[in-house]
This record gives structure tokens, C-alpha cells and sequence, in this order.
């Protein structure tokens, strides 16, 4: 068993060297490979986290603008509706007042037209009885026989 210890011990103490070039070896990697590859790791971790949040605020910026422009276009139409009602108001008031003054003007020419025409009536009124007795003369004329001497 000796022998085994023996051999035991000179297997651990030719691995000596095996196992502090290891050793170096790990440690020359956390400082040459691992540390730097980390802080790249990390870097590039902040930045794509840093990407994301823009992306965010820009997809923030962009809904803000979109419902800013959604307001204005309602403003816009909203007094293009108020803007389109008044000028149909104004249009049918000056309709109104033009149609107003079409009434009054024909109401005057019918007045006129109505004087006119009694105007007309009571003058063929006064030819038609200024005739009529002349007319009643004739008539009876015609329908009496005259006497054959025929004084007048």
C-alpha cells in the first residue's frame, strides 16, 4: 500500500506543474478574454436597451404627432362645416330679402295693374252709358216705325 501512496504522491507531484499552468491559464483567461468579452457583452446589452427605449419614445413622439394632426383635421373640418353653414345662412337671407323685395315690387305692380284696369273699367263705364242713351235711340228707332214725314 506504500507503493500506492508512493505513486499517489508522485502522480500529484508531477500534476504540480499541470495544475498552476491551469491555474495561470484561467486567470490569464478572466483578464484577457472574459473581462473585456464582458464588458462588450455589457456594452452591447446598454446599447440595444438603449435602442429599445428610443424606439419607444420615438413610437411615442410619432402617436403624439398622428393624434395632434387626427385634432386638427377635426378642428379644420369642424370649421369648414361652421364656415359652409354660414354661407348657407347668408345665402338663403339675401334669398329671403331678394325674394322679399320681388314680392314687394310685384305687389306694387299688381297695385298698379289693378288701378289701371279700374282705371280702364270706369272709363269704358262712362263710354258705354255716355252710348247707351244714343244707343237706346237707335234702337228704337229701328224697332218704332218712323211716321211717313218723318219730322225729327
Amino acid at each position: 500500500m506504500q507503493e500506492t501512496f508512493n505513486q499517489l504522491g508522485n502522480l500529484l507531484l508531477d500534476a504540480v506543474p499541470t495544475i498552476l499552468l491551469f491555474i495561470v491559464l484561467v486567470i490569464a483567461y478572466r483578464v484577457l478574454i472574459y473581462g473585456p468579452l464582458s464588458q462588450v457583452f455589457e456594452k452591447r446589452r446598454a446599447l440595444t436597451v438603449g435602442a429599445v427605449e428610443n424606439a419607444h419614445r420615438a413610437i411615442e413622439r410619432a402617436e403624439a404627432k398622428a393624434a395632434e394632426y387626427v385634432e386638427r383635421l377635426r378642428r379644420a373640418r369642424a370649421e369648414a362645416y361652421r364656415a359652409r353653414e354660414q354661407r348657407l345662412h347668408q345665402s338663403n337671407a339675401e334669398c329671403e330679402t331678394a325674394l322679399v323685395a320681388a314680392r314687394k315690387a310685384a305687389g306694387v305692380s299688381v297695385d298698379e295693374a289693378k288701378a289701371e284696369l279700374e282705371a280702364e273699367a270706369a272709363n269704358a263705364r262712362q263710354a258705354i252709358q255716355a252710348s247707351a242713351a244714343e244707343l237706346a235711340v237707335q234702337v228704337v228707332r229701328a224697332v218704332l216705325p218712323q211716321p211717313a214725314g218723318g219730322s225729327r
